[in-house]
């Protein structure tokens, strides 16, 4: 239940500052309401869902704060994991994951022609994971899923603003391809590029929804 209400938070189906009831969740899940209960407690937790004391449970909107703390969590650690990815690639011992990241790219497209942001943004996820697993490191995935639940909503959003998913894509190539040349300096500029554009996008997102967004 935890990963179904955190994936309709992040895409963005349920909308920032909107209101959720424990009753319409058990109807919509068909579950008890203990799970339901669970995993609102660990949205809470997260900082994803508050509680309106009197009034019930909100969507958190996108905090500007957190946003940045963990823009810069996750350039920093993936930094870390993609140039240690490069240092470890093997062709021999690494081509299934190679195989893994150009089906996961290949998805990406269909995705994009069909303008699915969500999935777009679930794939995306799923590249990045699968690179970095070749680091052996499962705490480091963990960690970084865990920080990009506030970021990735400004991404989802972004995603459908400004239609740049071919060029993600393509992004993702020189990425895969630069980890598998070892070459660790090209990794950090690409990788700085791809992540690289939030310092526009956040002001400009901000205008257009304001509404979704708090300090």
């Amino acid at each position: 239940m935890y990963e179904a209400i955190r994936e309709d938070i992040v895409s963005l189906r349920l909308i920032p500052g909107s209101m959720i009831y424990e009753n319409e969740l058990v109807e919509e899940l068909g579950v008890s309401r203990t799970p339901i209960r669970e995993a609102i407690r660990l949205l809470v937790s997260e900082g994803l869902l508050e509680v309106l004391p009197q009034r019930g449970t909100r969507i958190a909107r996108i905090s500007v704060r957190k946003v940045a703390e963990a823009r810069f969590i996750r350039e920093q650690l993936e930094l870390g994991a993609f140039q240690l990815a490069a240092r470890l690639w093997d062709p021999g011992e690494h081509g299934g994951v190679k195989a893994v990241a150009e089906e996961l790219l290949g998805r990406q497209r269909e995705a994009a022609e069909a303008g699915d942001a969500a999935r777009f943004l679930q794939l995306d996820e799923a590249f990045h994971q699968a690179v970095i697993g070749v680091t052996g490191n499962a705490t480091l995935q963990q960690v970084i899923t865990q920080m990009r639940g506030h970021l990735n909503r400004l991404r989802c959003l972004a995603l459908r603003q400004y239609h740049y998913m071919p060029q993600m894509i393509e992004e993702h190539l020189g990425l895969l391809e630069a980890v598998e040349q070892g070459d660790e300096a090209l990794v950090a500029e690409r990788l700085e590029h791809h992540l690289g554009k939030l310092d526009v996008e956040l002001p400009e997102l901000r205008s257009v929804y304001p509404d979704y967004f708090q300090e």
